[in-house]
């Protein structure tokens, strides 16, 4: 045993070298392993952060995109058929049918009338919204009072929207009493006066339908007066003036305004960075080019 176990002085030295070169690979081993696993686990958190960054830039652009709500053809505005798609002539030749107090029921019809093509008919169509009575003339489950039943009015048989009463407001089929006293009160909050029809889409819980129907017997007939700016003249501070305009958007426009050598047509506002496209109904009652 004694022979086994007695090294010389050179023996033990080459021994206890291989034990601490042993020690310290693993050593190493450990903390390489630990470096990589630190690495990875970075790695996976960064992936998961990236993927979180990226789907709110999409829901971001999402919303920042232009919609198109469910809307009467009937009720196609100049700017809301510019926006359309839709050419003057195309316009004017709703705008006449419409003045001889004819109404469009189809989407044939509203081709037939404006001589909008396949096409256009095709995008437009899908979002074209009638009255109940005209897309199922026999549902029971429409409302039945004298406002809903009736035909189409024309302008002057509308009753004034600045001067409807709740009580009024509550004959719409889907307007109850608190969407009676949301129209008031907000009409109230903004000066007692509307503007125009497009203001009833800032009266919480109102949806696209029950603005249609409001819109089929009650409109704007005397609109408040308000003070309206040049688009391509108006400065910083009178931007901010106006509803959804922050100083950073008025700075935008105006800086737009510059690179286009100014603004050919309202619709230019939907280039501006950050514009609340959205709004824009709204925010071009206060805008002028003239």
């Amino acid at each position: 045993m004694k022979s086994h176990f007695t090294f010389t002085k050179k023996q033990r030295n080459g021994i206890f070298l291989l034990i601490a070169i042993m020690l310290a690979l693993q050593v190493g081993l450990f903390f390489f392993n630990k470096n990589l696993q630190s690495e990875s686990d970075k790695t996976i958190l960064n992936k998961e952060l990236q993927q979180e960054i990226d789907s709110l830039k999409v829901v971001q652009i999402e919303d920042s995109k232009f919609k198109i709500f469910p809307y009467n053809p009937n009720y196609i505005t100049d700017y809301k058929g510019y926006t359309l798609g839709m050419s003057n002539e195309e316009i004017d030749r709703l705008h006449r049918f419409r003045a001889t107090n004819k109404w469009i029921n189809s989407a044939s019809e509203f081709q037939q009338v404006t001589k909008v093509s396949d096409s256009l008919l095709a995008i437009l169509s899908p979002n074209f919204k009638f009255p109940e009575w005209v897309t199922n003339p026999k549902s029971k489950s429409f409302k039945s009072n004298n406002f809903n039943n009736s035909k189409p009015k024309s302008f002057a048989q509308k009753i004034d929207l600045n001067t409807a009463t709740a009580s009024q407001l509550k004959q719409i089929y889907g307007i109850g009493e608190k969407l009676s006293d949301r129209i008031v009160s907000y009409r109230e909050k903004i000066g007692g006066q509307f503007i125009a029809d497009v203001e009833l889409t800032q009266v919480y819980g109102l949806s696209p339908e029950v603005i249609e129907r409001i819109q089929e017997q009650f409109t704007v007939k005397t609109p408040k007066s308000i003070l309206r700016f040049n688009l391509n003249t108006a400065t910083r501070d009178e931007l901010v003036t106006i509803q959804f305009i922050d100083y950073e958007v008025a700075h935008s426009i105006i800086e737009q305004r510059i690179l286009l050598d100014g603004f050919k047509s309202l619709t230019d506002l939907t280039k501006v960075k950050d514009f609340p496209v959205n709004k824009i109904e709204i925010i071009t009652l206060y805008l002028t080019l003239e």
